[in-house]
């Protein structure tokens, strides 16, 4: 068993990437994540589960059909399964997402930004 804590600015630092999910730790089936966001994602759902955004520095709008919610470092919310969403950060935001292990952060639409699965760091 690792004794070790695990430092999110040094696991931070290991990537550059923006919108490109990076596994940093497992606790039964659910996979802890963690993700530079800079720009706007795509318009998505996830059918199967909820997805909960954690933010670590920075500012995160996500944006509903029907409004939006601004969240700072320290804020988290959690998006319910089958909501249309679009996660928005003006400038680099560094979050933590927690989801269940093979969750696809582009959910049932794919394309570009669709990050491989299981990438850690």
């Amino acid at each position: 068993m690792n004794h070790e804590a695990l430092n999110l600015e040094e696991k931070f630092s290991r990537f550059s990437e923006h919108w490109s999910p990076r596994v940093i730790a497992e606790m039964n089936d659910t996979q802890f994540k963690l993700v530079k966001a800079k720009g706007e994602f795509v318009w998505h759902s996830h059918s199967d589960t909820d997805e909960v955004f954690i933010v670590i520095s920075g500012v995160l709008d996500i944006e509903f059909r029907d409004g939006n919610i601004r969240l700072e470092a320290g804020e988290m919310f959690v998006v319910p399964k089958g909501v249309e969403h679009r996660p928005v950060a003006r400038e680099e935001c560094r979050l933590m997402l927690m989801e269940p292990k093979g969750v696809v952060n582009t959910g049932d639409i794919g394309g570009d930004l669709t990050a491989e699965n299981d990438i850690w760091v």
